[in-house]
């Protein structure tokens, strides 16, 4: 496995400095989040300042409105674009929101037969993310959250996946059977890391109420050779970028000890 960090995790610090820490952190690279340091800027010299730090492993399409990116159709596509002229081999989006009302959106996922090869264009590896259940009432206002339905999904249209450990925790807590399914279609090719607890997403493993180490441990038993990606909030960490840095050296070594099997 690769272990990358998410540049979501130090948000609270400009790209370039999040690219720094997790190379002082020790992780082998980054997925790279396209977020508003994006707007108005040359992004192809961006990318290029960044690879230069770290490498960047994947690119997060943009999940939020960016000036000058236009829908998440077009998000989407610009993504891959920036990926394959980079040589980052992979770009990960998240479905549409029903509760959005992102109707031309899902009319347009649903409009592809073979993501690989018609957003993809067979260079850049597609990836759809699992998405959480929130509000008191436990809602996911995301399309495809029932896992058989998305595994049918992106099987039928050639499509990958970032299986993400807190979205499906929100919902189910006991989400390891959801995982081998999941698994079991061949399909994932990145994992996002993060515990939940108490309506709190992104956590640090053993602050919410995840069966991460146990999640961990059968994970060292499969065959996965993808990336894997730790994803935190930042509101996890001191300020400090020195002790920020220590705790994501920390745990790192966390993750690689218990995915490596005895």
């Amino acid at each position: 496995m690769r272990f990358s960090l998410s540049s979501g995790t130090l948000f609270t610090f400009p790209l370039p400095k999040a690219f720094e820490m997790a190379k002082a952190a020790g992780f082998d690279g980054l997925e790279l989040i396209i977020n508003q340091e994006f707007q108005r800027v040359n992004s192809r010299a961006l990318i290029r300042e960044l690879a230069a730090i770290h490498p960047i492993h994947s690119i997060h399409a943009p999940f939020m409105i960016l000036d000058g990116w236009g829908g998440p159709v077009e998000m989407l596509q610009r993504s891959v674009d920036l990926a394959d002229e980079a040589g980052v081999g992979l770009v990960n989006f998240h479905p549409p929101s029903w509760l959005g009302f992102e109707l031309r959106y899902w009319r347009w996922l649903y409009k592809i037969f073979d993501f690989q090869k018609e957003v993809g264009r067979e260079q850049v590896l597609v990836t759809l993310e699992n998405m959480p259940w929130v509000g008191n009432f436990k809602i996911n206002p995301h399309i495809l959250s029932v896992t058989q339905k998305m595994v049918e999904f992106i099987s039928e249209r050639n499509l990958y996946l970032t299986f993400d450990t807190t979205h499906l925790g929100s919902g189910k807590t006991n989400f390891i059977n959801d995982f081998y399914t999941f698994y079991n279609s061949g399909r994932i090719r990145n994992i996002h890391f993060s515990d939940y607890g108490h309506g709190r997403e992104h956590l640090i493993p053993g602050h919410g109420i995840l069966p991460l180490t146990r999640f961990l441990n059968h994970l060292s038993q499969t065959n996965y050779d993808g990336f894997f990606t730790l994803e935190l909030s930042p509101h996890e960490f001191p300020r400090d970028e020195t002790l920020i840095v220590e705790m994501l050296s920390e745990i790192r070594a966390f993750l690689v000890r218990e995915t490596t099997t005895p």
